[in-house]
This record gives structure tokens, C-alpha cells and sequence, in this order.
């Protein structure tokens, strides 16, 4: 147990810890990837609902703030939701991350940006803006519901989701489980066998 804050705990531990401590948490789709490799991601869900329109992700992220993760659910389409202005942006405004139920553009500029972003895939191609915006509601992301104010912890093998609840209830556990897996990859590094431990 700890007094630091529930994100700065979930910063510290893996994405399979958090899931292996409690296997009802919510896993994004594996087909979100991470832009760039190595990026850790701990931070509260700033929602938008696309529509295959870059009028709600612009809207979500006039909205954010420090620590927000914005989430969109892309809603099809094969045009890009998001590039180097929006993540650039959210870095000024102290953002966690970005999440894209679909297609980002300006991978060179982003894997150089000190943001973690994930998306399905790239493309040149802009979506259009004309909807009207939709935020701070659910959205499906895959067949995952994420909510407003849910926190998102993402590496690099995917992303887990929950309730300030959810999460506070396996903390505990992830960090002992990540504790434990450590000092076995130890062990087994020192010579010592899996299958003696």
C-alpha cells in the first residue's frame, strides 16, 4: 500500500499486471497500437464520438485537460481523425494520450512527439469536418465501452480500462503480481529455472 495518487500507481505497473489482477477489467481492441513503441499512458477518458468527422474530436479537445486521455470512437471511415496539430495541442494543454477508434496521419511527427497516441492505422487522407460534436458521453470502442472519467492505462500490449472504483480495488494486486513476475525474471536471469521457482 501507498499514499501516491491512483494514476501516478497506475503509471508504475503493466497493462498484464492491471489485467491479471482483475481479469472483468476492460482491454481495448489489440488493433489499437502505440505510434511509438515503448510510450506508457495513465490518464481519465476524455470522450468524443466522431462519427467519421473531426468536428467532435476538435470539440473533445478544446475540452482537455491535464492528465485527460481523449478517446474516440472513430465511427468508420477510412480518413484520418487526428495528426500532428491535434497531438501537438494536446501535449500544450498537459494531456495523457490519445486514442483513436480509427486512422491518425503525420506518423513521423507524432513517433517524435512526447505523447502517447494509439490507432488502428494511417492515412494521408483528413476527415471532413461538419458534424455536429459529441462529447462526455459512453462511446463503444470495439465492442468496449468507455466512459467519461473512466481511466485508461495503455502500453505497449494494448490498453486497460476502468471505474476510479474498478481500478482502485486492483491496484494492490497488479503491483504485487508485478513485484513477484520481477523478481522470478530475476531469478531465471541469475540461472535459476521457471520450472524450480
Amino acid at each position: 500500500m501507498t499514499d501516491l495518487p491512483l494514476l501516478q500507481r497506475l503509471a508504475r505497473v503493466d497493462a498484464a499486471s492491471l489485467s491479471d489482477a482483475d481479469k472483468s477489467l476492460r482491454v481495448l481492441p489489440p488493433a489499437l497500437r502505440p505510434i511509438v513503441p515503448g510510450a506508457r499512458m495513465a490518464g481519465r477518458a476524455l470522450t468524443a464520438a466522431a462519427n467519421a468527422d473531426l468536428m467532435s474530436v476538435l470539440a473533445a479537445l478544446e475540452q482537455g485537460t491535464l492528465g485527460d486521455v481523449l478517446v474516440v470512437a472513430g465511427g468508420g471511415g477510412d480518413r484520418a481523425l487526428a495528426g500532428e496539430l491535434f497531438a501537438t495541442e494536446a501535449i500544450r494543454r498537459g494531456m495523457a494520450g490519445i486514442v483513436i477508434d480509427g486512422h491518425c496521419r503525420d506518423t513521423a511527427t507524432l513517433a517524435r512527439l512526447a505523447l502517447p497516441f494509439y490507432a488502428r492505422g494511417a492515412t494521408p487522407r483528413a476527415a471532413p469536418a461538419r458534424a455536429v460534436p459529441e462529447v462526455q458521453l459512453p462511446v463503444v470502442i470495439g465492442e468496449v465501452e468507455v466512459r467519461p472519467g473512466d481511466l485508461l492505462l495503455g502500453d505497449d500490449d494494448g490498453i486497460v480500462v476502468g471505474s476510479e472504483t474498478e481500478l482502485e480495488a486492483a491496484i494492490d494486486a497488479a503491483e504485487a503480481i508485478q513485484s513477484t513476475e520481477g523478481a522470478l525474471r530475476a531469478s531465471i536471469q541469475d540461472g535459476v529455472s521457471l520450472f524450480d521457482s
